[in-house]
């Protein structure tokens, strides 16, 4: 029963996520970024319901919509993107993987939607995908970023890479941290089996650009990936 029932989510998820992409990508050619920005998320928050799942929000007075801010969250699975895209209040556009941007389609709207690039294994093209980030903050822009870089694939927190702290201490904005939970349950690297199951999305209180600006780096990835840990909740 398990395999029907994650072949029909996936088969509606594919409808449904690829139907989002089209309509934003219109979106992108007609409309200011800003103006359809609330449309995106009310689309994805649709997605999760598509799909039988129900999505609870905790900790959102934490968070002043109009505010720009640096959003890191745990990396669990392919839900993520759409899951933060609905439900982080703030315009934001994040940065992911540049291999991500070379897939047929989803590549093509992101790059007109505007999320930015980041090659892993290239040190300077990095730091140049960074600083294009913190111009974009420094705009009024919130961004998202992940700072495993990879998903788990234990359920478990994973180490945090250094680069997304180095953008933290020059971007001058509040960090915030959110724990997203349920998502291993739902759907886990490595396995096409789906099971609905409730998520939450749990912004915790931001870490103020004053006191980013008195941390080190290792200091404020650490502080950080405390608070991260924090949030999530264990089934």
């Amino acid at each position: 029963m398990k395999y029907i029932i994650s072949i029909y989510i996936l088969f509606v998820a594919g409808l449904v996520f690829g139907t989002i992409l089209l309509v934003t990508l219109i979106f992108t050619f007609i409309l200011p970024a800003k103006v359809y920005d609330p449309w995106v998320k009310k689309m994805l928050r649709f997605f999760f319901k598509a799909i039988f799942t129900k999505v609870e929000v905790e900790g959102i007075e934490n968070i002043n919509p109009k505010a720009t801010y640096l959003f890191m969250s745990n990396h669990v699975s392919m839900f993520d993107i759409p899951l933060l895209g609905g439900f982080i209040p703030n315009f934001f556009r994040g940065i992911e993987a540049d291999y991500q941007h070379e897939w047929p389609f989803y590549g093509w709207v992101m790059k007109r939607y505007g999320n930015i690039t980041i090659p892993r294994e290239n040190i300077h093209q990095s730091i140049s995908s960074v600083r294009k980030a913190e111009k974009i903050m420094q705009k009024g822009k919130s961004i998202a970023i992940l700072p495993e870089g990879h998903r788990t694939l234990d359920g478990k927190l994973r180490n945090f890479k250094k680069l997304p702290f180095f953008l933290a201490k020059q971007a001058g904005v509040d960090l915030v941290p959110i724990g997203l939970s349920g998502l291993f349950q739902l759907k886990r690297k490595g396995s096409w089996i789906v099971t609905p199951t409730p998520l939450k999305v749990k912004f915790g209180t931001p870490i103020s650009a004053t006191q980013i600006e008195k941390l080190s780096v290792k200091e404020l990835r650490d502080l950080t990936r405390e608070k991260i840990q924090g949030l999530i909740e264990r089934p």
